[in-house]
């Protein structure tokens, strides 16, 4: 039997309560399924940094270096210091977001879905920041590797997609230099994937378009920050914040979280949804199977997804989906799916 080293981020707020929830479920899909996944803590955020001086200690990114792997809790005001810097230190420069509409929950449409695929290492995010005489300069920083790597990155998915279309999301009519060489690269890419439908769109349209037709997109491509706020924006579009997976990959190592924030308004109350980092467990599980070409890990995943669905649909909610189940209970709602 396969065993994978799982190195897990609580992060702070809700990210503890949902985090401590994926990680029973996952307990349930390792009995399940017959692959072995130990975890190991990884601790970074506010809390730690309070508590050691740093926000992402060295010995923590050890753990997360020597694991297969990782799971991770949402981090509050020290995100720029603990994800940002892990997304650049181990190159995860591809942000993959799925926005699903999911039956039993309440979204715009029923027929939504869609994957955004976000340049994850450079961009504004890069935190280049320079105070000037009369106020501050941001340098926002694009490059031919970055842009050229997640193009191919987004073609590549949509390949194994039913609809086979890629929109690349940019506001060169503005920006042209910078978004002018990140649509000169997916233009480039859509040359090398001729099965794909290719189009290019403006952020601000795009922004519209997703309230308008979400049904008419398939596969979005764009920069970090525009690819930030849309998927927020696509959150919602099919439930809100608290079922949102995503995945950190680059091209050996991966992290998984779910999109939302600690949330410090609800954390402590056991009201917190654990789907979203459930489905993050899911992509991790997928992930693992293609990386490590093991069936059972992809099995595992399609049965707690399905269990997720499954649960979902007959009624079991937080309160952010309109019910009124605890994070627990909600937790024992899948586990119970799982075991059926």
């Amino acid at each position: 039997m396969a065993s994978y080293a799982i190195s897990v981020m609580e992060g702070d707020g809700v990210g503890k309560e949902v985090t401590r929830s994926a990680l029973e479920i996952l307990g349930s899909v390792s009995s399940a399924s017959g692959v072995s996944l130990d975890f190991t803590p990884a601790p970074a955020g506010d809390a730690v940094l309070a508590g050691t001086g740093e926000a992402l200690p060295q010995q923590s990114l050890s753990v997360i270096r020597g694991s297969d792997a990782c799971l991770k809790g949402p981090v509050g005001e020290t995100a720029a210091a603990v994800i940002v810097k892990l997304r650049q230190v181990l190159d995860l420069y591809a942000n993959i977001r799925p926005a699903k509409s999911m039956p039993g929950v309440p979204c715009l449409r029923p027929d939504i879905d869609f994957v955004i695929v976000r340049e994850n290492t450079e961009d504004l995010y890069r935190g280049l920041e320079f105070e000037v005489a009369d106020g501050v300069v941001a340098m926002r920083v694009t490059t031919t590797k970055a842009c050229a790597r997640i193009a191919d990155r987004a073609f590549r998915l949509a390949m194994g997609r039913k609809a086979k279309k890629v929109v690349a999301v940019h506001k060169a009519n503005v920006m042209r230099k910078s978004c002018g060489l990140f649509s000169s690269a997916c233009r480039e890419a859509a040359a090398r994937y001729p099965a794909v439908s290719f189009s290019e769109m403006y952020v601000d349209a795009a922004a519209m378009n997703l309230i308008r037709s979400p049904e008419s997109f398939d596969v979005i491509v764009t920069t970090n920050m525009f690819g930030d706020i849309l998927s927020d924006e696509a959150a919602q579009l099919v439930g809100g914040l608290g079922i949102a997976p995503s995945a950190n990959l680059g091209d050996k190592f991966a992290i998984f979280e779910p999109v939302h924030g600690s949330a410090p308004d609800i954390a402590g109350k056991g009201i917190a949804n654990p789907v979203g980092i459930s489905l993050s467990a899911c992509m991790m599980l997928e992930w693992l199977g293609e990386s490590r070409e093991d069936r059972k890990c992809g099995d595992a995943a399609s049965a707690l997804r399905a269990a997720i669905e499954r649960a979902v649909q007959k009624g079991a909610k937080t309160p952010d989906l309109g019910g009124s189940l605890t994070t627990e209970k909600m937790t024992r709602e899948i586990v119970a799916e799982l075991r059926r």
